[in-house]
């Protein structure tokens, strides 16, 4: 089986991460997307819910053909990704997501030469920014259909600071765990 892994924060997941894991099921080889929510984050984050926390809101997303890996949790990884590759199951296949957002940063990822060896890329298009520079192994996931969005899980931190609604822009279910456990408030 061919695994597309979509690692992050999710802090919090939202209709973006739903949007680009059914676009990426839809327009590439992929048999299933797994949802990876980091341990360790390097740099930190500002905001970061508790891991337990935001595991909690991604099992909240799976839906047809996704599932949540707790991999870099069970393992307390640091967040660099070529720290990952040991404990993934060596019966799949695998490419990881990246938005485009990421591209003129990856070069700070750790190890990014020797993680682009072992490891494709799909590379979603965010609005505003450009699908450059690719690296090697990299590649553009387009289609004619393709929808593109900007929602962001910053944007959707600032809207609740601000007394705002995030309905429109996370599942219900997300929605109602943020409000129950006072995240991002």
């Amino acid at each position: 089986m061919h695994i597309a892994l979509f690692g992050g924060a999710f802090n919090p997941p939202h209709l973006g991460h739903i949007m680009i894991a059914r676009q990426v099921l839809d327009f590439t080889d992929t048999d299933e997307v797994w949802f990876l929510p980091n341990y360790g984050q390097d740099p930190p984050k500002p905001d970061l819910a508790s891991v337990g926390d935001r595991l909690a809101m991604v099992k909240l997303i799976e839906s047809l053909g996704t599932r949540v890996s707790t991999l870099e949790i069970d393992h307390m990884l640091d967040g660099n990704t070529i720290n990952l590759l040991p404990f993934l199951p060596k019966e799949h296949s695998y490419t990881f997501i990246i938005g485009s957002d990421w591209l003129p940063s990856f070069h700070l990822w750790g190890n990014w030469e020797e993680l682009l060896r072992k490891l494709p890329f799909y590379v979603f298009p965010r609005n505003g920014y450009p699908n450059e520079p690719l690296c090697p192994n990299m590649t553009v996931v387009s289609h004619p259909n393709l929808i593109v969005t900007d929602i962001s899980a910053t944007k959707i931190r600032e809207r609740i600071k601000a007394g705002l609604s995030v309905a429109e822009f996370v599942p219900e279910a997300v929605a109602d765990y943020m409000r129950s456990h006072r995240l991002y408030q």
